[in-house]
């Protein structure tokens, strides 16, 4: 079988918006540059569509045009290296997801322990957020929970009041081990992140020991946070204002 019929019998069988290289096709055509040029070929014709330089993907075709991977197709390559978890969508990828904004924004952000850089795929700019815990499949609702509550001020579209309620709906609705995993974790994180968990968790009255989180803060440092008070009763407790 030649080459550009094993890559084009290939892709047929491949979902609409998964990305691919070349290297999906050596194993069985150990032909590089043949895949690559076929590939390229491909792409000039309008079967495949290019995503970035080695990446493409079979695109959806719309009346409004053709549709972008998901994000998570878009960044699969800086989220599992080898079949471990490096990294997780969080920022203003999840805050849609999560219900805490209607926008959905061209920036894909990931929590990774290594960051790099930003830059540019496709119409996306993807950004990276330092991850001071270890990443993993359990751990990435919490961790992206915890970055939400870090990013409050940044979240588009919406005020830290409607965040607020919209938070305590969220945390209200895990289980008492996460709520005690989501304490641990959040001792990475910043102490307006700690003190904010810290109230929310203080205010739905959960079975977890937040006094950890209240200790782990300085007594005489003040978070400001205008509009939580109208959500929390006990804001002047965790000294936000």
């Amino acid at each position: 079988m030649k080459t550009a019929e094993y890559i084009s019998l290939t892709i047929d069988r491949l979902p609409k918006g998964y990305i691919f290289t070349y290297a999906d096709f050596t194993t069985e055509v150990n032909q590089k540059e043949a895949v690559i040029k076929a590939l390229n070929r491909m792409a000039a014709s309008g079967k495949i569509a290019k995503l970035a330089k080695g990446k493409y993907y079979k695109p959806e075709n719309t009346p409004f045009g053709n549709l972008l991977p998901n994000q998570s197709q878009v960044v699969k390559d800086l989220l599992e290296e080898n079949g471990k978890i490096i990294g997780y969508l969080t920022g203003y990828s999840i805050y849609n997801q999560l219900g805490l904004t209607t926008q959905v924004s061209n920036i894909i952000q990931i929590g990774k322990n290594q960051v790099r850089p930003s830059f540019k795929r496709e119409r996306y700019t993807i950004a990276f957020i330092k991850q001071q815990n270890t990443i993993t499949k359990e751990y990435i609702p919490l961790l992206q929970l915890l970055d939400a509550i870090r990013y409050i001020k940044k979240i588009p579209d919406t005020n830290i009041e409607a965040s607020c309620k919209r938070l305590l709906v969220i945390i209200k609705s895990i289980t008492n081990k996460d709520a005690n995993t989501l304490v641990r974790l959040a001792l990475k994180y910043p102490p307006a992140t700690r003190a904010l968990l810290g109230a929310l968790l203080d205010q739905l009255q959960k079975e977890v020991t937040v006094e950890i989180l209240f200790k782990s803060l300085n007594p005489i440092t003040k978070y400001k946070l205008a509009g939580a008070a109208k959500v929390l009763s006990n804001t002047e407790k965790w000294n936000i204002i």
